[in-house]
């Protein structure tokens, strides 16, 4: 990383509003998780034979990871396609992705109905090759320990343990790499869970050819629109005193520009290849529910054509919210919303399941929060200065 660009950090009190806020979130969190562990599923969630995954998956896991892409995103981004002026952005992105994503491993621990069994997945004796669920877990617990030592150096420079990071620096481009392949694979194989369920999910959810495609580039869209939203919320709350980067928030919105099209396009063309219009013309909740999702989508397209809202920090962070949301209800309702199982099932989450994964994204926020204080994240705005005058030069 170049010295311009060097993160410090942000300090300040670690108590503040936001942790009073969220802080007891976290303990009702912890304490119905632990209930459910003891006593089992059924104490805490409405879970049945017909669903037997529920909010859980389908926010914390689907969802979840989802918002958790921006670390992946900003990888291909930087390393891959060499756009070195996104770089002040891997870290923040990098320790929102480390939380996403160890979240939703949690998520599906709690969710696993005899978790004893767990350490059965690691024994390779009990590998089942021939399954989607086993090759998401895989790539998900190997790619919690790549972010974990992409993050590292972070850690190593504020306890100023430079040997150690040298020597992890010489590794980095095998590390970057690795962190860049696997969640293109399991991205795209948590599109491919549903497709087994045929008839069950709503046909205009389910593509027994497109659903692996569209998981990955809702992926993208969402790893690069979680990196605007969460960027502008940090600088709305340092107040002029970090970076500004509105700039590259612009010229991501770019990029996001081309994935949103083309998933998109590919969602009509699916739609009119297999002769399914009729369904979102039907003018019910279905219906209803795909046309917010598009109209979610097309809403930055339309907005950014105009140069005064594309400039606007406000717009940019509306925008960044509103992919954020129609890429959530994609894969809200591809996996629960547009499910039915038949026989007569019924599934609504209980105020415990929602607690708990109100109170994975209360961890989160706290978590990040005090992280950023303590740790070398965030680029100073003294850095960015440093940053322009090198330019100048």
């Amino acid at each position: 990383m170049s010295t311009h660009h060097k993160p410090t950090p942000l300090g300040g009190k670690l108590v503040s509003w936001p942790i009073i806020v969220f802080g007891p979130l976290v303990v009702l969190c912890l304490i119905f998780v632990v209930k459910r562990l003891v006593f089992g599923l059924g104490s805490v969630s409405d879970l049945n034979g017909g669903y037997p995954w529920g909010i859980w998956i389908a926010f914390d896991l689907l969802i979840g990871t989802g918002f958790a892409c921006g670390g992946w995103a900003l990888a291909w981004a930087v390393y891959v396609f060499n756009k070195g002026e996104y770089h002040p952005l891997v870290r923040p992105a990098l320790l929102a992705s480390l939380f996403g994503y160890s979240l939703g491993g949690l998520s599906i621990t709690i969710d696993v109905g005899r978790y004893w069994n767990l350490p059965y997945f690691y024994i390779p004796g009990y590998f089942n090759v021939n399954s989607v669920l086993f090759e998401t877990a895989v790539c998900m617990t190997i790619y919690i320990g790549v972010m974990a030592l992409e993050f590292a150096p972070a850690l190593f420079e504020r306890m100023g343990w430079k040997v150690s990071l040298k020597r992890l620096n010489k590794a980095m481009f095998f590390i970057i790499a690795l962190g860049a392949l696997l969640p293109t694979m399991h991205q795209s194989s948590m599109g491919s869970l549903m497709i087994a369920a045929g008839h069950k999910v709503h046909p205009i959810w389910q593509s027994y050819e497109m659903l692996p495609l569209y998981s990955l580039l809702t992926a993208f869209i969402m790893g690069f629109s979680i990196v605007i939203f969460e960027g502008s919320l940090v600088q709305a709350g340092l107040k002029g005193k970090g970076q500004d980067e509105k700039d590259m928030f612009r010229k991501l919105m770019g990029i996001i520009s081309v994935f949103l099209l083309l998933f998109l396009v590919l969602r009509f063309g699916e739609l009119i290849y297999r002769d399914k219009l009729s369904y979102i013309f039907a003018g019910d909740f279905y219906a209803l529910m795909f046309w917010i999702e598009i109209a979610l989508l097309l809403f930055p397209l339309v907005v950014f054509r105009f140069r005064k809202w594309a400039n606007d920090s406000r717009m940019l962070f509306i925008g960044a919210v509103s992919m954020l949301l129609g890429c959530a209800m994609w894969r809200m309702s591809y996996s629960l919303v547009a499910f039915n199982p038949g026989g007569g099932y019924h599934y609504f989450p209980t105020w415990e399941e929602l607690l708990i994964s109100i109170g994975f994204v209360s961890i989160e926020i706290c978590a990040y929060i005090l992280l950023i204080r303590l740790l070398p994240i965030i680029p100073s705005l003294k850095n960015l200065h440093k940053n322009q005058e090198a330019s100048k030069a």
